[in-house]
């Protein structure tokens, strides 16, 4: 029963490690990709998959999408776009926004989208063209957005790493002596089972001298 228990922790160990390390690896690949593609070409918002992360900046999207959240919009086809999508696009100062499509109009035989925050009382100046939409919004991670400014400063990001650092020591400090109870239980073990082992020898051959006299 308490090989079966160990046995049981030592798949669970195993299991967390392989998750963690995976995910971890995945952060990796993501953030690697994002780089790459930031540094190749800056003009564009870089996507991972077809899908861009983007940090929210202003409240014009309160109460659905927060500042400081980390949202994230998929590339589409902008001709299945529609009234009440909520579109990230680049603006007159070619700065990433993400407004609702509030109606959709056609001028001189191109189709444009007509936007607006959710939180503004007017809707915006300028109509978005079909080529300016970077994506469909998705989703969003809380406060998220926040996080990775913080680290993009290097206090910030000298904070993150040390956390990283002081969790990953304890981590192995914790394993090491884990590791070292059991194989002190293992040793004490063996050490009892040769005592057993020694005993039983020597009542055997206690028995045997009798049955010689």
């Amino acid at each position: 029963m308490k090989k079966n228990k160990q046995n049981k922790k030592g798949i669970v160990g195993k299991v967390c490690k392989i998750i963690f390390f995976s995910f971890a690896f995945i952060i990796l690949l993501i953030a690697g990709i994002i780089m790459y593609k930031a540094n190749t070409d800056p003009a564009k918002v870089p996507d991972v998959f077809g899908y861009k992360p983007m940090i929210v900046l202003s409240g014009s999207m309160e109460t659905s999408i927060h500042t400081g959240d980390l949202v994230f919009v998929k590339m589409v086809d902008t001709t299945t776009l529609k009234k009440n999508d909520v579109i990230a696009f680049r603006n007159e100062a070619d700065t990433v926004t993400t407004h609702r499509i509030v109606d959709i109009v056609f001028e001189d035989g191109k189709q444009f989208f007509q936007t607006k925050g959710d939180a503004n009382n007017a809707n915006d100046k300028n109509l978005v063209a079909m080529e300016d939409v970077e994506g469909l919004y998705v989703g969003r991670i809380a406060g998220a957005g926040n996080f990775l400014m913080f680290m993009q400063k290097p206090i910030g990001l000298f904070i993150v790493l040390l956390v990283i650092l002081v969790i990953g020591l304890l981590w192995l400090y914790i394993v090491s002596r884990r590791d070292d109870k059991k194989y002190r239980k293992e040793d004490e073990k063996d050490r009892l089972e040769f005592e057993e082992f020694k005993r039983q020898r020597e009542l055997e051959r206690q028995k045997e001298n009798k049955e010689e006299k």
